[in-house]
């Protein structure tokens, strides 16, 4: 029962041999089009709202860290991960979030560049940072350990957190609507309304999401310089 539960978040569409479900991950392309960029109209209006707003929340967040293209690369990584979180809500449309293979490509590649730029450009700020100010001189060792193994884990708490929310939702709704065969008319109907309660919850959830890793991926930025 439960691999059959899990299989619907299995990739197995195929046309002409070519695996068709990870083309979803473009489909938000679809949501700019060139003329957004041209024409002012309502759409580039509140896609302009929106991106400033975030670049707002961003550079307040880096501090003094905020150089100029810095709060973009955040920008686009929220748009990137809430199109995909959105689009999964759709029938038929291949939920590339709800799979560690897709989050933790996003989330390693980044956690890694920032490892890599604070150990290489602020070593001294790194090795401070592994001991609290006030940590008596007993328990500094094991406060190495513990702040090694928490930026460790960092990358794959990111995968998990986005993979296991994607997954929740849609498994929740999955299992309700297979017992509506065996209901009644009015039963049904109830099942209906709370699908549609379902779906309004996991539009927030694909939203907040999408902002929760941004804002965690920004603060493990700052940390490093």
């Amino acid at each position: 029962m439960m691999t059959n539960l899990f299989s619907i978040f299995d990739p197995s569409t195929n046309l002409m041999n070519l695996p068709m479900n990870w083309i979803s991950t473009i489909l938000g392309l679809l949501f700019i089009p060139y003329s957004f960029w041209l024409i002012p109209n309502r759409h580039f209006i509140m896609w302009n709202f929106i991106s400033k707003k975030l670049h707002n929340e961003f550079k307040t967040l880096l501090k003094n860290n905020y150089f100029n293209g810095s709060t973009f690369i955040f920008i686009s990584l929220f748009f990137f991960i809430f199109f995909n979180n959105f689009l999964g809500l759709f029938p038929y449309i291949f939920t590339s979030t709800s799979h560690l293979t897709m989050s933790l490509s996003l989330s390693m590649p980044l956690w890694l560049s920032f490892m890599l730029y604070g150990w290489i450009k602020n070593t001294n700020h790194m090795f401070i940072h592994m001991i609290p100010q006030g940590t008596p001189y007993i328990l500094m060792p094991f406060m190495v350990i513990i702040e090694t193994i928490s930026n460790i884990i960092r990358p794959g708490t990111l995968a998990v957190r986005l993979t296991a929310n994607m997954i929740a939702g849609h498994l929740l709704m999955t299992l309700l609507s297979s017992t509506g065969t065996n209901m009644s008319f009015y039963m049904i109907i109830i099942l209906i309304f709370i699908q549609i309660m379902l779906m309004i919850l996991e539009s927030a959830v694909a939203i907040i999401q999408s902002y929760v890793i941004t804002i965690l991926s920004t603060l493990y930025y700052s940390e490093v310089n």
